[in-house]
């Protein structure tokens, strides 16, 4: 019983919990979809019910990451058994919690606003752009807004960043980008 309440797994090697950043990617990918499936109803359709499941599911699936074990979430489940014959990529566990941590505030900042109060307005919109945007650049871009502000908070202790974005000090050639690309991206 003492594995079911941690954060992180110990893997040789490294100082501090991990986490897979597979698993966590893939699982970001399919709360982004089903996050936005739900916001496009809302938008479209002006029925909130299926974002008010959906909102109970996010805050019940983020309170689970942080507060028992990762592991147990119900949307890593499905992240994990999508990546399970990858080799894994680690990442440390304290910044993802400091992440998680925020999208558990949006969660139930949502919740008491659209299951609680009923409450349908700018702020939900807000809200929901927000939570869509981190999604979104988390599994598309491998960026992490969140980890970004905890290396801001606590510039010393983040080890294994997502990315490898601390280590990162010169860009090798084959990341720059040429002014030719660039007119190209923009027209």
């Amino acid at each position: 019983m003492q594995n079911i309440f941690r954060f992180g797994e110990a893997v040789a090697g490294y100082e501090v919990p991990v986490l897979n950043e597979r698993e966590v990617r893939a699982a970001a990918g399919i709360l982004f979809f089903c996050a936005l499936v739900s916001f496009i109803n809302s938008w479209l359709l002006g029925n909130f019910r299926l974002t008010q499941t959906f909102g109970i599911a996010f805050l019940i699936d983020f309170a689970i990451r942080i507060l028992v074990n990762p592991t147990f979430a119900p949307g890593m489940i499905p992240g994990r058994l999508a990546v399970r014959n990858r080799a894994p990529e680690y990442v440390g566990a304290p910044q993802k919690r400091f992440a998680w941590a925020v999208a558990f505030a949006l969660a139930a900042f949502m919740f008491h606003l659209i299951v609680i109060n009923n409450a349908i307005g700018p702020i939900n919109l807000i809200v929901c752009a927000t939570c869509l945007t981190l999604l979104f650049f988390e599994s598309a871009f491998w960026i992490y807004l969140a980890c970004k502000g905890y290396n801001l908070l606590f510039p010393d202790v983040s080890k294994y960043c997502p990315g490898g974005i601390r280590g990162v000090s010169e860009r090798p050639a084959i990341q720059k980008i040429s002014s030719v690309q660039s007119n190209v991206a923009l027209a």
